[in-house]
């Protein structure tokens, strides 16, 4: 991409989320010397990949949060954006504070149940003091289970079993196959076969009907599950891995008619919110047909930071081009599954890539900061 670029005094680009999307473009702009804002809920850049590996192993959550003020410095500002502005051209977060912007890049993600997401304003060692205790109830537990049977849910399931060979983990799942639906039938039989392998009770095909009445992540002799098989089930511990949803709270006040039913925005082939040639959405947000992963994520970025500088060097924007699916499931850290551009993977190779590392040596790499023992 190049080096630094002259740019104008008035250029301001502000980047709304700091998960793989924006974390990324924040990269791309400050290689090109592009003045820019990150604006996130936490401190640090939480590479969520790896959330189920740090609810199950002791220690491991401080590997997963990585400081934004060390990467990126006075770009950087903790908040919850509320509202954007978009005649000021102004984000507002729900302090007071206001930002300017040039240019903007939304990239809010999904929120959705803890432990696979971090919804609240907090420092990252409190959220790393937030992943130990859940460690903690784990441990308590005697039988655990894992409602919805997606990509998260297999992960958790299989995270659990690894870590604690000698707990019960059941796994509901309304569809008869597991993990993403965008999957190769034989990986989605794959993952089957290693949570099988792996000791983990399957109840698919059935729905959780009672999920509103139960206590979520924590540790309750006795609960039952009920299901539309008119089954129970006895445990003291649930956790769900459904329901996420796109994190709308930024824009929907003010972009409604930009927004699909999902609650994503409508983007072009330049990703740019249609309406608005200043206005970029990356990663979840963005309304595009392909699965929502943090590797598509990072493609947008590429594309929206590109963009940006095109726009201001008189340059060509260029398009983005959804690739086939690539995903890698890691299913402890002894299994892993997955595809790579249409094709299935062999286990070894997804359990020594990913699985093992759950890629977090990238992360730290590219955030120019050494991770913690």
């Amino acid at each position: 991409m190049g080096g630094q670029v002259s740019i104008d005094e008035n250029v301001h680009v502000v980047i709304v989320g700091g998960g793989f999307g924006g974390s990324a473009a924040a990269q791309h702009l400050k290689h090109h010397g592009v003045p820019f804002m990150l604006i996130d809920i936490l401190d640090a850049f939480h590479h969520n990949v790896a959330a189920l590996r740090a609810s199950v192993q002791a220690g491991f959550a401080k590997q997963t949060f990585i400081p934004y003020k060390e990467t990126f410095e006075l770009n950087f500002l903790q908040g919850r954006v509320i509202q954007i502005d978009s005649e000021t051209q102004t984000v507002v977060l729900d302090n007071g504070k206001q930002v300017r912007y040039s240019h903007l890049i939304l990239c809010t993600g999904t929120s959705g149940h803890f432990p696979g997401k971090h919804n609240s304003v907090a420092t990252y060692q409190s959220a790393i003091q937030k992943y130990e205790d859940f460690v903690n109830v784990i441990q308590e537990a005697n039988t655990a289970v894992v409602v919805g049977g997606g990509t998260t849910g297999v992960e958790m399931a299989a995270e659990i079993r690894t870590e604690f060979t000698d707990k019960k983990v059941i796994l509901i799942h309304p569809r008869e196959e597991v993990a993403d639906p965008d999957l190769l039938p034989s990986v989605k039989e794959q993952t089957k076969q290693v949570l099988l392998e792996k000791g983990v009770e399957l109840l698919l095909g059935r729905k959780v009907t009672n999920l509103d009445e139960l206590e979520l992540n924590v540790c309750r002799k006795g609960m039952v599950i009920k299901t539309n098989k008119n089954e129970q089930v006895t445990a003291d511990l649930v956790i769900c891995c459904t329901g996420n949803k796109i994190n709308s709270e930024a824009y929907r006040s003010s972009l409604t008619t930009c927004m699909a039913e999902n609650g994503a925005l409508k983007v072009n082939q330049h990703l740019q919110v249609e309406g608005f040639d200043n206005v970029y959405a990356v990663g979840d947000c963005a309304n595009l047909d392909e699965p929502k992963l943090a590797y598509h994520a990072g493609l947008h970025a590429a594309v929206a930071a590109t963009n940006i500088i095109n726009s201001l060097t008189g340059k060509c924007l260029t398009s983005y081009r959804t690739g086939n699916v690539t995903m890698l499931i890691a299913m402890g850290k002894d299994a892993g599954v997955g595809q790579f551009n249409g094709y299935k993977l062999p286990r070894f190779l997804v359990t020594t890539g990913k699985s093992q590392s759950l890629l977090l040596w990238k992360s730290w790499r590219e955030m120019g900061q050494k991770a913690p023992n």
